[in-house]
């Protein structure tokens, strides 16, 4: 087999925070990596690159389908502002234009370095363009309904649109949004749904107002729900991971070994962690930082998650709540909101973690013997490995 072989200042693999000083990858043409390691003379190196080599991405959340949205939302409104939006712009363009801004993305997403990515979708506009992708996609057919009475219509619907992403040649399955924008049924048979899948995404605990929805019944989320008059639901005194909690301990008995990921995080607490925790054995904790700061002006206490030793994974959200879709302008926000935390460990959320919530660490993840993970170069890295405001991410393979 013909290899190539490529070699930089830094090699990050994705499983090591600290990085291989003068690193090189040797690959065959198909991306497989055959072996790595440090270079004997950089100057006899054939491709040696200023900057980082690092393996493919994992975008673990995603909304490409909105992708057309870009540049049109007011930014900091909180989450009854962003949803007023959503409601308003949503469908405010063609369909054809939807899809071609969802290709173009997705391109740009390939090219940037993402080799795998969670993605949601609420129809099928972004079915076919995933299935010519390159890009691995595990699809989030994500639910909303507000009344009980529409609980069976909404996942008779949904599951008409599995079949439809099933025809397609893409892995979908149905998942619930969040606890605001579902009645406590629908989360039930949605979490059903996904969980009989394997696989469920959640918007958890992404706002305060959110949590003072669930906890007092109170603020603006609750106001905008109740001014459309729409039901809201239960007041439980808890955080909403609590309540999410409980409603899949009505699907089945714990341990739940199925992948649960859950999103944002902005508003987590030691108690809600704590709570779930003694019944959701697999769970992943998606971090969208450029979003949150769109949205809120917040950030996830990734402090906390770091102490209870979560699995982090990084994604961008989507072009109504971010200016962009780039996994390295997200780890650098990281990096410089938790200056403590080194870059190969923000970079092991955002590649390996990643991979291991798509059950993809056999081919993803990792610059690892045997595995085809897509090989990236970061440029504009400091001289001591980390990113800067100038890092800028390309595909190689």
């Amino acid at each position: 087999m013909k290899t190539n072989r490529t070699a930089a200042e830094f090699l990050y693999t994705g499983l090591d925070p600290e990085p291989v000083r003068n690193g090189y990858v040797e690959y065959g043409d198909d991306g497989t990596i055959v072996s790595a390691g440090i270079c004997d003379d950089i100057a006899a190196e054939p491709d040696y690159r200023k900057g980082a080599i690092v393996p493919g991405f994992v975008n673990s959340h995603c909304h490409l389908e909105l992708s057309h949205l870009k540049g049109k939302f007011r930014k900091k409104t909180g989450m009854s502002g962003f949803i007023d939006q959503i409601n308003e712009l949503r469908d405010s363009t063609s369909a054809e234009n939807r899809k071609a801004e969802a290709s173009k993305w997705l391109d740009i997403l390939w090219k940037q370095g993402v080799s795998a990515m969670a993605d949601i979708s609420n129809c099928d506009d972004t079915f076919l363009v995933k299935a010519a992708s390159p890009l691995y996609t595990r699809t989030f057919l994500e639910v909303f309904g507000t009344e009980p009475e529409d609980c069976q219509a909404v996942i008779d619907g949904v599951r008409k649109l599995a079949s439809e992403a099933a025809q397609a040649g893409i892995d979908a399955a149905p998942t619930p949004h969040a606890c605001y924008t579902m009645s406590p049924e629908l989360v039930t048979a949605a979490s059903a749904e996904g969980l009989a899948a394997g696989f469920l995404s959640y918007h958890s605990e992404e706002s305060r107002e959110e949590e003072d929805l669930m906890i007092y019944g109170t603020g603006a989320l609750a106001d905008n729900y109740k001014g459309r008059r729409l039901s809201t639901p239960p007041v439980t005194g808890k955080p909403s991971l609590c309540y999410f909690t409980d409603r899949l301990l009505q699907v089945h008995e714990p341990p739940f070994d199925e992948h649960i990921l859950l999103v944002h995080n902005v508003c987590l607490t030691q108690e809600a962690l704590d709570y779930a925790s003694q019944y959701l054995k697999n769970v992943w904790w998606a971090v969208c930082p450029l979003s949150n700061i769109f949205i809120h002006d917040a950030l996830p206490p990734v402090d906390l998650m770091r102490r209870n030793h979560l699995r982090i994974t990084v994604g961008t959200d989507s072009l109504s709540s971010n200016d962009t879709l780039d996994m390295t302008a997200e780890m650098y926000c990281l990096q410089e909101a938790f200056k403590n935390v080194p870059f190969g460990e923000i970079l092991g959320w955002a590649t390996y973690n990643g991979a291991s919530f798509l059950s993809k660490t056999d081919l993803l993840g990792s610059i690892s013997e045997g595995k085809k993970p897509g090989i990236v170069w970061i440029r504009n890295i400091s001289q001591d490995g980390r990113l800067t405001k100038e890092s800028v991410s390309e595909r190689i393979i």
